[in-house]
């Protein structure tokens, strides 16, 4: 079973999200800040990240560029109302996001692009 870190800070997207996956048959670890999320990181080592970037304490960018010092190859998937901020989009895919979903976003479109990501990263 793979497992996915979600940190998220709004607590009915982290639920939507969290429920759609868990659905999908994956083990979710919820957290609402960066730092949670840097500890959650480094204890559980996930096989994917999904933040946002604009979280409490370390911003989704930190969490990004924290993640692929700790393991180069883990798929990254950032959903932020930025959507619009070409700068901040630039910047997480230039410290190693795999995926960008600005919200609101379809959660079968989040399972999708999940499944695509896990099943690229593993083979």
């Amino acid at each position: 079973m793979k497992n996915i870190l979600i940190i998220e800070d709004d607590k009915l997207i982290s639920s939507l999200v969290h429920f759609r996956l868990k659905k999908e048959g994956y083990n979710i670890t919820m957290v609402e800040d960066g730092l949670a999320g840097i500890e959650a990181i480094e204890k559980d080592s996930p096989d994917l990240i999904i933040t946002d970037v604009l979280i409490p304490h370390r911003s989704g960018i930190e969490i990004i560029y924290h993640s692929k010092k700790f393991n180069p190859k883990i798929p990254i998937i950032v959903l932020s109302s930025l959507g619009e901020e070409e700068a901040t989009v630039l910047e997480a895919f230039s410290k190693g996001a795999s995926d960008f979903i600005p919200k609101p976003f379809k959660p079968n479109e989040l399972a999708f692009r999940v499944k695509k990501w896990l099943k690229n990263s593993y083979n």
